[in-house]
């Protein structure tokens, strides 16, 4: 039985419905979809639904489900001393996530608003494999409605005292669990994206398939889980170009309470330094397949080629064997050079004919003479899911072109390289990741800008 009430909140008339169970709701409804975030588990969205069907998309069979927010880093494992650790969770290290941890420990909402046209919720996550950790850091989630979709924005505000800059991991942006009706998971994972080409079905009725969980590479950055007729939720972030998901339990049917659930995240693999300020963006879409990849479509810039601008943030690159100056990020990044060091773009997609020409502004240290590109082409590895754990399925490194090198500018300032990629005998057809090989030498390589181009400077 649900009890109504109203509270004063930041001078607004905010209203929250409780139950039983202790769930404070906050509501958004514009007669299309109705909205619900649970201030009793960080903000995180427990309902969504048509407004005609009423039909609760989202599972809540545990906290760690829901759509919230969920983040990765090291150590691994993160074992404060005298505090619980799940043997099952060790090896996540790191883990604050936006509903509470696996003892059911909640985490703490610190400001909520809700105008009737956006909610807002601030609140201080828990470590998910540990027993009532708050972790070092908040949670900022923004929520508005726009037609059948969910607009969000949700950042992530780190102060760790562990300042180590720990490897790049991937992160779930964000984490997204379906109720037992909407089982099958569909994205696009062809070399030919926005032309409207056929989708992929991952996972199906009576297929076997779902579990473990899957990743796969979805070029135009949406994925959805849709019932039997094909109506569901999609989700569309165009930061990245990598998915996860699958479907674990008895497909088509069951509640928000029951175990059966549908799974999917965009997925980016990032650094989360222990002072980051990081923010990402995603859309929530209900309706059919085709409505979801439409709307997908409507939001795509045509002939946009991959650029990165290191003003402010890495742009969702990384490294291999190497770290940079931390965070914050002013104007340039900061990576040092030394044996078997790389900086590794997000994946993305652009065909080689479109872009012939890579520019990327950056300073050597001293006694460096070359540095190399290599460039990652869309393969038949692409296409398919691959298992996201588990020795079964491991997906096989990806092929490379072979590294162009390119002669150090000398200077004491950025200097801007003009590196023709055409003229690489294997970059044809489509391409997905750009690699910057350092030089093998002591020093820091400032870079700020990588992109590509469809011609050389007054001449596009």
């Amino acid at each position: 039985m649900k009890n109504t009430f109203l509270f004063l909140s930041f001078a607004m008339l905010v209203v929250v419905e409780a139950s039983e169970t202790e769930s404070k709701m906050s509501y958004l409804d514009n007669g299309k979809i109705r909205l619900g975030v649970d201030l009793s588990k960080g903000g995180a969205v427990t309902y969504l639904a048509n407004v005609e069907t009423r039909e609760n998309l989202i599972n809540s069979w545990d906290w760690g489900r829901q759509i919230q927010m969920s983040f990765y880093s090291g150590p691994v494992p993160f074992a404060p001393d005298g505090v619980a650790l799940f043997p099952m969770w060790k090896d996540l290290g790191w883990n604050p996530i936006q509903s509470g941890d696996h003892y059911k420990n909640s985490s703490k909402v610190v400001e909520h608003r809700n105008d009737g046209k956006t909610i807002f919720v601030r609140c201080i996550p828990m470590i998910w494999p540990l027993d009532n950790v708050p972790a070092e850091c908040f949670f900022e989630t923004s929520y508005t409605l726009n037609g059948p979709t969910v607009e969000v924005s949700a950042r992530l505000i780190n102060d760790r005292k562990d300042t180590t800059q720990y490897p790049a991991r991937d992160q779930e942006l964000p984490a997204v669990y379906t109720n037992g009706p909407w089982y099958r998971l569909v994205t696009y994972m062809g070399d030919r994206p926005f032309t409207g080409a056929e989708v992929t079905t991952l996972v199906d009725r009576n297929d076997g398939k779902g579990w473990p969980w899957f990743q796969f590479y979805s070029p135009e950055q949406w994925g959805a889980l849709v019932n039997e007729k094909n109506e569901g939720l999609g989700i569309y972030n165009p930061s990245t170009s990598r998915m996860a998901g699958g479907f674990a339990g008895n497909k088509g049917a069951g509640g928000a309470e029951d175990d059966p659930t549908g799974y999917m995240s965009p997925i980016q693999t990032e650094i989360l330094d222990a002072s980051i300020d990081y923010t990402y963006r995603y859309v929530l879409i209900v309706g059919s397949l085709a409505e979801i990849r439409d709307y997908v479509y409507a939001q795509h810039k045509k002939d946009e080629l991959p650029a990165w601008e290191f003003s402010k943030d890495r742009q969702h690159w990384h490294y291999q064997n190497t770290t940079d100056g931390g965070w914050p990020i002013h104007d340039e990044l900061r990576v040092q050079a030394g044996p078997t060091a790389e900086m590794v773009s997000p994946h993305s997609f652009w065909r080689a004919e479109d872009a012939p020409i890579l520019e990327i502004e950056a300073h050597f240290p001293v006694g460096a003479k070359t540095f190399q590109i290599i460039i990652e082409p869309y393969t038949p590895l692409d296409s398919r899911p691959w298992l996201a754990w588990g020795e079964t399925d491991i997906r096989p490194k990806s092929p490379r072109l072979a590294p162009l090198v390119v002669d150090v500018k000398p200077g004491d300032s950025l200097e801007r390289y003009h590196i023709n990629l055409s003229q690489h005998e294997g970059y044809r057809g489509a391409m997905v990741r750009i690699r910057l090989v350092l030089p093998d030498i002591t020093g820091a390589v400032r870079v700020s800008r990588v992109a590509l181009r469809n011609g050389l400077p007054g001449n596009q």
